[in-house]
């Protein structure tokens, strides 16, 4: 039988609800990668937005497991979630999602979200987090799967520049923030806040950082991506990041973000807004 180029029923999406519009402000990273896969791949799909109190149970009641531990064994439940009912197919992780859509529908789209390159960023810095990190996994796409977890790791460190200013949905933002304050066993919203010389230290940090993920960009400035004209999903991985930046940095210091090193990253950012469709 071929291969369909393109699935003939619309794809289910599951992403953590935000603050109405949520389609302004739906920042989690990695229901993002994902997101920037379908539309790479111009998959028919529609969205079920999850409040972030709901997604365990929504989770269990769809028969997926938790994909990732917290530290002391316990199960994480997060989205995203795609439901192809193509296919009877259920998976519950960002990058697996992006290799389904490769493996089933390779002729969708605008290409190989997988082509060759040397993806040659290590990040080693594993301090004790947060959220857990998405763990490497065996994969036909193992340079993928390395860079995909060197990248969470690199911007995971930085997220308590960005966590504060999270855009909860107003309903369940109570909710929400307890369970933010219980997995990190602090008491106040506020301690979240990262600020004064602290969070210049973190920023000098993070742009660091960039410099030196910014160099794999550098090797073809014929467009924004890795590959210069060609996006892929290693633009993806990156680019979840920038989205959840872009939505909870400041406004100028995300603007200082789009312009170190040269503007790698602001030309990045607005090179994937052609995949920025929030169905």
């Amino acid at each position: 039988m071929a291969t369909p180029s393109k699935p003939s029923e619309a794809m289910i999406f599951y992403d953590i609800a935000m603050r109405p519009p949520i389609a302004s402000t739906c920042a989690s990273p990695n229901p993002w990668k994902a997101r920037f896969a379908l539309n790479f791949k111009n998959i028919d799909y529609s969205t079920t937005w999850v409040p972030l109190p709901d997604i365990a149970q929504v989770r269990r009641t769809l028969g997926l497991d938790a994909c990732r531990k917290f530290g002391d064994g316990t199960d994480f439940y997060t989205l995203p979630i795609l439901v192809d009912n193509n296919t009877n197919s259920k998976i519950g992780d960002s990058f697996d999602i992006a290799a389904y859509l490769e493996s089933k529908y390779p002729n969708s789209g605008s290409g190989n979200l997988f082509p060759p390159q040397k993806l040659d960023f290590v990040y080693d810095e594993y301090p004790a987090l947060l959220v857990p990190l998405s763990e490497q996994k065996q994969s036909e796409h193992e340079e993928y799967a390395l860079f995909n977890t060197y990248v969470d790791a690199a911007f995971t460190v930085h997220v308590p520049l960005m966590g504060y200013n999270l855009p909860f949905d107003p309903a369940t933002a109570e909710a929400s923030k307890a369970i933010f304050m219980q997995r990190a066993g602090l008491k106040s919203w506020d301690d979240f806040e990262v600020k004064g010389e602290m969070r210049e230290q973190m920023k000098d940090s993070f742009r660091v950082m960039l410099g030196n993920l910014g160099k794999l960009f550098l090797r073809d400035t014929s467009g924004p991506f890795l590959l210069g004209q060609q996006a892929s999903h290693a633009d993806f991985i990156v680019g979840g990041w920038l989205r959840m930046a872009c939505v909870t940095l400041p406004e100028n210091e995300w603007e200082e973000v789009r312009g170190w090193h040269g503007g790698i990253f602001g030309r990045l950012y607005d090179g994937l807004q052609k995949y920025m469709e929030v169905k």
